[in-house]
């Protein structure tokens, strides 16, 4: 056997205890043959953990990111442990934790930001936050660059004086203008930014959130250290079409395993019956939009979330 062929075993025999330890978790469990699509690496345990990620429906640039993870886990510790799934942030790359302590870091909300409502006008966002939801944002669907400017500024005087938390979805330069809480972006929107403009919005002193769906993105979202970290869709959902499948509790809880240090927000499809198995993982928010306005009585489902959230916490 050359050493071509005995890393391709040691891959195979590796692949197959990854997947043996951790398919029932993630709902992949396997014995079938088990492949993947490109390799950047030679290294038994890189080529092993890609192929097992991918068995266990990671999409490609997950896998690859778990796949180098697992192979500076294994230089770490000094041994391939098929039972350990990597969680510590420095086999992703990351940065020092905890993240507000860096000096780049955007400034800090609470660790747990409770309800998250994302509300579709600044009338919403008004009627939420005297109904005591904790944290909200505008998510503000219009071309007209003055209409949403005006929705922008509206949205920031209806949470004065309620103690609420408004993030501006999407509109960051009218969010500094109108001097909001804080803002949020999708990965798009954050790889759209410059280096300058990001540096604008921390200057300004506004809170920044992103959106990750996985893995990769997670890192590239800890790679400007934002305020927050949102992530999902933990559930199906129809409100808008994912690029990835639903991500499930058992991502969720591995990711914030590894994402802790920063206030964690779960969102997508979560309803009142699924709301427990996600605190559970450890996020401190999470997030729902047809939840509460398409309600027949908002405020009463809110204060319901709301109790439901304090209960699980206590």
């Amino acid at each position: 056997m050359n050493a071509s062929t005995g890393s391709r075993a040691n891959a195979g025999a590796i692949s197959h205890a990854i997947v043996a330890a951790h398919g029932l978790r993630f709902g992949a469990a396997t014995a079938a043959a088990i492949s993947a699509g490109r390799f950047s690496s030679d290294d038994p345990v890189y080529r092993g953990a890609k192929q097992a990620c991918t068995a266990l429906g990671f999409i490609e640039i997950d896998a690859e990111c778990l796949a180098r993870a697992w192979q500076a886990q294994t230089v770490r510790i000094g041994a391939f442990d098929a039972n350990q799934w990597p969680e510590a942030p420095a086999d992703f790359g990351l940065r020092e934790f905890p993240p507000a302590a860096r000096s780049d870091a955007f400034a800090p909300c609470p660790e747990r930001l409770g309800l998250y409502a994302v509300l579709p006008d600044a009338q919403w966002v008004g009627r939420m936050a005297r109904a005591g939801v904790s944290t909200v944002q505008l998510r503000f669907k219009s071309d007209d660059a003055a209409a949403t400017e005006r929705e922008v500024h509206a949205a920031v005087d209806a949470v004065r004086g309620t103690g609420t938390l408004l993030f501006i979805n999407d509109h960051w330069q009218a969010a500094i203008a109108a001097g909001a809480y804080g803002v949020h972006l999708g990965q798009e929107d954050l790889d759209a930014l410059t280096p300058a403009q990001v540096g604008r919005i921390r200057d300004a002193g506004l809170r920044l959130g992103v959106s990750t769906h996985g893995y990769a993105e997670m890192v590239r979202a800890d790679a400007v250290s934002p305020s927050y970290i949102a992530m999902g869709a933990v559930y199906p959902t129809t409100l808008k079409k994912m690029a990835t499948a639903p991500q499930g509790v058992a991502r969720l809880g591995a990711y914030a395993r590894l994402l802790h240090g920063y206030p964690l927000v779960g969102i997508g499809g979560i309803d009142a019956q699924r709301l427990p198995e996600v605190l559970a993982t450890g996020v401190g928010s999470v997030a729902v939009v047809r939840a509460l306005v398409a309600a027949e009585d908002p405020e009463a489902t809110a204060a319901q979330w709301m109790a439901a959230m304090s209960a699980a916490s206590a």
